[in-house]
């Protein structure tokens, strides 16, 4: 076979590249946490292991993902007329005591009684029938990724017609608990945000009383959280965990992960491969992956040498575009959270690559995000935190004096279901196919 060398400075310039940085930094702060490379040179690897036995889709497959943030510098506005929508789908919510049932177990890193070292104290009841946003507008790094929140979320309580209950509370750098101090004196029924997983860290770190309250981040350590914290993370964990359960459900035996050295693709190398093993599937492979011809032919190599059923793509999509073509014809599964939108070279590298995307994106003309403004941000990863700002108002509706027991919705971020303090999300496959993302299931083959 003739390998295809291609330059190890490719990379991608001028506005949507600078967008993409801008942005990748703000998801630094959004949802980064410090960890070393989880990476080793291509092996060679040995596949005599055992493989476990055959299951069927219906027996691997979970419940199915469902359909569904511009190079400016000002914020993204929110239109100001907004056409008549379809009376929104009410999600599947039950309110209850905070304590689960006897018979519920819950996960142990979201418990629903309160955490140890936490204040026992739970919120008031409100005072008023008010939701606050609370966001770093104020902050440059990440005022556009902020706004493109705000712009969702303005959306989706136009569409329900609780523009008139909803308040945006911007933020500076150590402004965050003014903020939250400042809705609670309001009397607001619920608090979505902070954003940043900093501001997160110091709410949790202060304990203060505080209004029922949905984060937009989560903490990757044991820092107990206030009883009144529930998450809602755009994490790539989530798609990590995704992809396993596809594949293995696919009969997927063996697989590959191809991943750089950043943060952000070494948690979803390890979000994948512990779901991947607790699924009974071997232990998978990490091969390194480096703008280089050297690397890129030794992984080439490796992945001739020892053939596995599939290969995952903890890259970004500039990366993933330059290793395709290394990997044959092998099926390959990548997270959207990782790319930008890719120009039309690079989407053709990218043919035929599966990707978990949030259906904002994959499903635009889907029932459960059609009747929203689409506002351009010319970037993905904007379109993905506005989409996040719908489905977390529509979130925030099911809390009343208590939260929700149960919770269910088929937003424009995934499929959203609360399992203990966290809202849990599935996003949908779509497949690159002649130069566009389409749904999986519905693409020709």
């Amino acid at each position: 076979m003739r390998l295809r060398c291609l330059p190890a400075t490719r990379r991608f310039h001028g506005s949507g590249h600078a967008i993409a940085v801008a942005v990748c930094f703000a998801f630094g702060a959004l949802s980064c946490a410090s960890q070393g490379p989880a990476t080793r040179a291509a092996p060679i690897v040995d596949r005599t292991s055992p493989r476990p036995p055959e299951r069927s889709v219906a027996q691997a497959a979970r419940a199915a993902p469902e359909r569904p943030p511009a190079e400016a510098s000002s914020r993204a506005p929110v239109p100001a007329d907004i056409a008549p929508l379809p009376p929104p789908r009410v999600p599947d919510v039950v309110t209850a005591p905070l304590d689960a049932p006897n018979d519920t177990a819950s996960p142990a890193d979201v418990p629903l009684s309160p955490p140890a070292g936490a204040r026992s104290g739970l919120p008031a009841p409100a005072t008023t029938d008010l939701a606050a946003l609370i966001l770093p507008l104020d902050i440059p790094a990440y005022g556009r990724a902020a706004d493109a929140v705000r712009a969702g979320f303005m959306a989706a309580a136009e569409a329900a017609g609780a523009k008139d209950r909803s308040v945006v509370i911007g933020h500076a750098a150590d402004g965050m608990l003014a903020a939250f101090e400042e809705a609670r004196k309001r009397g607001v029924r619920v608090v979505v945000g902070p954003l940043l997983r900093d501001d997160l860290k110091t709410l949790a770190i202060a304990d203060p009383d505080i209004p029922w309250t949905i984060a937009l981040n989560r903490l990757d350590d044991d820092t107990p959280m206030p009883a009144a914290v529930f998450t809602f993370p755009l994490a790539v964990e989530s798609d990590a965990r995704v992809i396993a359960r596809r594949a293995l459900a696919e009969g997927v035996r063996s697989i590959d992960i191809v991943t750089g050295t950043s943060p952000l693709t070494a948690r979803m190398a390890a979000a994948f491969t512990a779901e991947w093993v607790a699924g009974a599937g071997a232990p998978p492979a990490t091969l390194r992956f480096e703008a280089s011809s050297d690397t890129l032919t030794s992984l080439r190599r490796s992945l001739v040498r020892a053939v596995p059923d599939a290969v995952v793509l903890a890259l970004d999509g500039s990366d993933a575009a330059l290793a395709k073509p290394f990997i044959g014809a092998l099926p390959a599964y990548a997270s959207g959270l990782l790319f930008e939108r890719p120009d039309a070279a690079v989407v053709r590298d990218l043919n035929d690559v599966r990707i978990v995307e949030v259906p904002w994106l994959v499903t635009p003309g889907a029932p459960e995000v059609a009747g929203f403004p689409r506002p351009d941000f010319n970037s993905a990863a904007l379109e993905r935190l506005y989409a996040l700002g719908i489905d977390a108002f529509r979130a925030s509706q099911a809390f009343g004096d208590a939260p929700p027991e149960r919770f269910t919705l088929d937003g424009a971020t995934g499929r959203i279901t609360l399992e203990g303090r966290q809202f849990m999300r599935e996003g949908r496959f779509g497949v690159y196919r002649d130069g566009r993302l389409v749904p999986l299931d519905d693409a020709p083959r």
